[in-house]
Formats: C-alpha cells, sequence, structure tokens
C-alpha cells in the first residue's frame, strides 16, 4: 500500500512537472523560430536586444521547468528507496528477533530476506514503469492533441472527373465566422466559362473568403458552390484543387531552387515545361541573368528575390498547373505602380480563355473584366462592367475616383 500510494503520487507529479517542461521547451523553440524567420524586421528595427531578452526569458522558463522535473524525479527517488529501506529494515529486525527467540531457524531468516528482495525489486521496477509512461504521455500531449484536431475528411466524391468548361457559379452562399460576425451573406454570381470577373471591395468585405470556400478550405453555412454544374461538395478535393490555380498576395516561395518552386505547381512536369510556365509569365529573362539560371536557390521564403520577380513566380507556379479556374487574390495590392501594371498584363495573358475570378482592392487590375461585382459587408451592392459601374455613381464610382485621385497626388 505504501508503495501503490508512491508512485500513484510520482506518476502525478512527474506528468504535472513533465508537461510544464514540454510546454515551456516548445515554446522556447517557437521563440527562436519566429526570430529566425523574422530576421530581416528585427534587423529593420535594431531589434537584436529585444528578441534575445524574449528568447533568454524563454529559455531560462525552459531551465527552469527542466530543473523542477528533475527535482521531482529525485524526489519520488528518495521516497521510494526510503519506503524500501525501512521497510526492510524492519523485516529484518523481526527476523532477526524471532531467530533469536527460536522461534526461525537461520534458513527461515534467509529465506524471508530473499522473499523480500524478490518481491519489491519487480514493485518497484513497475513503479518506476509506470512513472515513467505518464512522463512520456505528458511530453507527448500537444503531438496526442492532433490526432483529436478536425482534419480534412478524404471525401473521395461522387463525381470522379470534370469535363467541363469550368463555369463557376455561387448559389445564395452564406458563412458566419461567429454568431455576431457574418463574413457572406446570400452571395450569388456566375462566372461564365473562359470569362473574367473582378470582385471589389473594402477590406473585410468578404472577398478572401470567396477563395476559402472556392477551395473549400471552408464550408459554407447555406447556398451552394457548383463547378460546371456540379456542386463542389460532390468532388474529391484532389479533384477540385486540381482545378484551382491561386496565386495569393503573399507568395509563399520554398528554401529551393527557381525550377523547383515553379514545378511545385504539378507533379512530374518536365523542364520544358517548366521553362514554358517561366515564359508565359515573363521570367525567362530573369532566369538567363541568374548565376544558376533555374538552378538557383531563392533563398528563405525567396529573399533573394525582388516582390515583381516573387510574384511573376507565384504566376509561373499557377500557369504550369493547367488550371481550369485561375484565382488572383491582391495578387499586385503590395507592388508598386509600374511593377503592378507589368504583373497584371501577365496575368490577362495567362488567363486568357481560361475562367479567371480576380479579387482586389486595386480597382486598376479589373477594369477589363467582363464583369466586376462590388462586395459590401458581405453582400452583393452592385455588379456590371467597369464603364456601366462607373455610369452608375454608386460605390465603385466611389471607389474608382478616390484611387484616381490618390493617383494624381502621388
Amino acid at each position: 500500500m505504501c508503495y501503490a500510494t508512491a508512485f500513484a503520487y510520482a506518476a502525478r507529479t512527474i506528468a504535472r512537472a513533465a508537461k510544464s517542461a514540454s510546454a515551456a521547451h516548445v515554446d522556447g523553440a517557437a521563440q527562436m523560430t519566429d526570430a529566425l524567420l523574422n530576421v530581416e524586421l528585427v534587423k529593420y528595427f535594431a531589434a537584436e536586444a529585444i528578441v534575445q531578452e524574449r528568447i533568454g526569458r524563454a529559455l531560462s522558463r525552459t531551465e527552469a521547468e527542466w530543473v523542477s522535473f528533475y527535482r521531482q524525479y529525485a524526489v519520488n527517488g528518495v521516497t521510494v528507496s526510503t519506503i524500501f529501506a525501512a521497510f526492510l529494515a524492519v523485516t529484518t529486525l523481526y527476523a532477526v528477533h524471532e531467530v533469536e527467540g527460536a522461534r526461525l531457524t537461520v534458513g527461515d531468516f534467509v529465506l524471508i530476506t530473499s522473499y523480500m528482495l524478490q518481491v519489491i525489486r519487480p514493485v518497484e521496477a513497475l513503479g518506476y514503469a509506470m512513472q515513467g509512461f505518464s512522463q512520456g504521455a505528458a511530453m507527448l500531449d500537444k503531438m496526442l492533441a492532433l490526432f483529436h484536431a478536425k482534419s480534412e475528411p478524404p471525401q473521395p466524391g461522387k463525381v470522379g472527373r470534370l469535363e467541363g468548361p469550368g463555369h463557376l457559379e455561387f448559389e445564395n452562399v452564406t458563412l458566419s465566422y461567429a454568431p455576431q460576425r457574418v463574413a457572406l451573406q446570400g452571395v450569388s454570381f456566375k462566372v461564365p466559362a473562359g470569362k473574367t470577373v473582378g470582385i471589389v471591395g473594402a477590406s473585410g468585405s468578404g472577398k478572401s473568403t470567396l477563395v476559402r470556400l472556392l477551395a473549400r478550405l471552408l464550408e459554407p453555412d447555406t447556398g451552394r458552390i457548383l463547378l460546371d454544374g456540379v456542386p463542389i461538395s460532390a468532388l474529391s478535393l484532389a479533384t477540385l484543387r486540381q482545378s484551382i490555380a491561386v496565386v495569393p498576395q503573399d507568395t509563399v516561395l520554398f528554401n529551393d531552387s527557381v525550377g523547383d518552386n515553379i514545378a511545385f505547381g504539378r507533379a512530374g512536369c518536365t523542364q520544358e515545361e517548366i521553362e514554358q510556365a517561366a515564359s508565359r509569365a515573363h521570367l525567362d529573362e530573369l532566369i538567363a541573368s541568374l548565376p544558376d539560371t533555374y538552378d538557383t536557390n531563392v533563398g528563405e521564403r525567396g529573399l533573394k528575390l525582388s516582390g515583381g520577380e516573387r510574384q511573376r513566380l507565384s504566376i509561373a507556379r499557377a500557369a504550369i498547373k493547367r488550371p481550369r479556374i485561375y484565382i488572383f487574390d491582391e495578387a499586385t495590392s503590395a507592388l508598386d505602380s509600374v511593377t503592378e501594371l507589368e504583373i497584371a498584363r501577365n496575368l490577362q495573358e495567362i488567363s486568357r480563355s481560361i475562367t479567371t475570378l480576380v479579387i482586389t482592392h486595386r480597382l486598376s487590375t479589373v477594369v477589363h473584366a467582363d464583369e466586376i461585382i462590388v462586395l459590401e459587408a458581405g453582400t452583393v451592392v452592385e455588379r456590371g462592367t467597369h464603364a456601366s459601374l462607373l455610369r452608375l455613381c454608386g460605390r465603385y464610382a466611389a471607389f474608382w475616383t478616390a484611387q484616381q485621385t490618390g493617383a494624381v497626388a502621388a
């Protein structure tokens, strides 16, 4: 009973200490990783001392938690050893007393001592194993929590392939992030096959939410989205996402070569296809000037390239995918006016005759669109061509005037 009590207490305290030490260790590693990923920002603000202090605090906490963990281990070990020594001493003294009283023989004394050692050692091993198991389970707590996280279902889909030209339709789509936060409400529009539709609106109007819904990163509360007349919920995630190519605002590049970053868009592509995609994105001249051409490393998150070059590489990666639908999500918002115009021309070239959704708050990138949809607070407030919306003198016209006035002032 003493052993059971001691080991149960040890298991609980070790689990608690191990969980704290593991959390501190993970936090310290996260702080260092975050600092390395944002090294340029740290240098821009000469904030090395701030980062060092932050990491130092995290590492000091980690050190303190590990010291506490091993201290608890030592306390538990001393407790178990004390129990063993105390009961062995009591048993031995009692056996000696019985031998002196001629109630036990010397052989009985040896037998009792041997039994004690043979029984206690396995009990101790079992207790330490239980303690070690609780420690391991506590340290795996964060990883085990991943198994409880909701993952994307495999969803084989009722429709295996799509054969249509790429007609896209949103039917009365509503989505809420919270009861008081409605992102989209009753949004309906069509993007005919081979046409370009621009989605514009102020920040927070729900533009990028449309992209997440189309890629099924989110599911609508009500309504549905159809691709060539087929609800995207009836498609497997692989089939759906292989049909879409997204050029995001924040271009994400791997610390790899230019060629491999382009080839990431489609598995098994050839070098010729990579070069064709680069040419369509007007990257061929830049690549020819690089020391190792397509084998040139772009650096961590593409830091060896300019903003426009990273965006063109992202366009090439989308182009090599040969999708049914292009989605340009604020693809030029972070660029200067000259580069923006060049990138906008690239986007128009690669998306010609392909269904295209252009999401932006820079209206100059959607003046060529076959239709422009204006979102406000998650609802469609205006729609039409660039010229018709200007004649309407509504929200779009106000946006256009404000941007043109700002451009002239600049």
